[in-house]
């Protein structure tokens, strides 16, 4: 492609990756003030599991249709109005006080984690098949927007209020949503006639995807979430320390996912996978042990290696979909990302429930080795044969 050509699709990488960077920091803004509200509401452990992990309900379910609807529309009207609404839900959650309220703001703000399934086909129609998966590695990289609500939210909460936090997200995504308008534009040609039953009756060929993702990214999404409460437990950390620590996590699952992206474009995604899947059963086998009397160096290095190897497995599956769906990018992306979003839905809840029962988070961790270890089998038989998982 000409200069000009790549000069465009560089610069609307760049503006993807950031508009879901927005996305994700609205989406992300509950979490780090949980384990005040859980002092300040009297929560148990399972309410404020619930409360963090209720955004990604929307979240997830929406990714369905908005996939869909981006292989048919284009992503950047979509996008635009994704933007208009997590201006709107961010503003709403800085006016929630009450638990109930709580839920319905985060209910409503989870809507902002479905721009995920927008910017993939977006993405993936500028770069031709051998540079998906370091472009959409790069996209991913917009996942930091939860590691900027981490930092910032206490911050502003501490300073001023939960209200200014809320009015200050608004008004800075509401003004990138006009950059976006302005700036960005859906990549040149015809959009396929996309058949979406037909992506559903892709049986295995889809739902491997679907469950390397639950685990990957849901892992991400789970952590990210719950970290902060995990850590003020552990080692009774004030509401800053607690998100600027869990910010941490989140940077360098970030900074890793476009290396899971460029080496599944050059050694295959399927060793990634196999690596990444393996690196994950034995950091949550670390963490099962560290639960019941945690220190904090290895902790931190469980974690932030954690964080490594859910982001190179995360990056790897999505070079794995438009190889897989080259037709229906934005269909299959939606399915894989609901699976994705539900895995960061399920395990707060199970680790609040565990918490609650037993005193610790052992059996959460024990849960996350199982789920790890299954995806790697499963990685295992497919190495050699004809399923796609290498590009030849």
């Amino acid at each position: 492609m000409g200069r000009i050509a790549e000069r465009d699709r560089n610069r609307n990488l760049v503006l993807a990756t950031l508009a879901f960077a927005m996305c994700f920091a609205a989406w992300g803004m509950l979490a780090p003030m949980a384990p005040k509200l859980e002092d300040e509401l009297g929560l148990s452990s399972t309410e404020t599991a619930l409360m963090v992990s209720i955004p990604v309900v929307l979240g997830s379910l929406l990714r369905i249709p908005l996939g869909l609807l981006t292989d048919r529309l284009g992503g950047r009207v979509l996008f635009t109005a994704i933007l208009a609404y997590s201006a709107a839900t961010a503003l709403l959650l800085g006016l929630a006080s009450s638990y109930l309220a709580l839920l319905g703001a985060g209910f409503l703000l989870g809507a902002a984690g479905a721009s995920f399934a927008v910017g993939v086909p977006f993405v993936a129609g500028w770069f031709e098949p051998e540079r998906q998966g370091f472009a959409l590695g790069v996209y991913g990289m917009g996942n930091i927007g939860t590691a900027i609500a981490a930092f910032t939210v206490p911050a502003i909460r501490d300073a001023a209020s939960q209200a200014v936090a809320g009015v200050v997200f608004a008004v800075v995504i509401a003004a990138y949503a006009l950059v976006w308008f302005t700036l960005a534009r859906d990549a040149p040609g015809e959009r396929p006639r996309v058949d979406y039953r037909a992506v559903i009756r892709a049986g295995w060929r889809l739902w491997r995807l679907a469950l390397f993702y639950f685990v990957s990214f849901g892992g991400f999404v789970a952590m990210a979430i719950f970290l902060p409460k995990l850590l003020k437990d552990w080692f009774d950390y004030s509401l800053t320390d607690a998100g600027l620590r869990a910010g941490g996590f989140t940077v360098v699952a970030t900074l890793a996912r476009p290396v899971g992206g460029w080496l599944s474009d050059r050694i295959g995604a399927g060793r990634v996978l196999i690596t990444a899947f393996v690196g994950v059963a034995v950091d949550a086998a670390g963490l099962a042990w560290q639960a019941s009397d945690p220190t904090i160096v290895p902790v931190t290095i469980l974690c932030l290696t954690l964080a490594g190897f859910l982001g190179l497995g995360s990056g790897a599956v999505f070079k794995l979909v438009p190889t897989e769906f080259p037709e229906s990018v934005g269909a299959a992306t939606g399915i894989v990302g609901a699976a994705g979003g539900l895995g960061g839905f399920f395990p707060p809840l199970v680790m609040g429930v565990v918490k609650d029962a037993t005193g610790d988070f052992v059996l959460g961790f024990v849960f996350l080795v199982a789920f790890a270890l299954a995806c790697a089998g499963l990685v295992l038989p497919l190495l050699g044969g004809r399923v796609p998982l290498r590009d030849n």
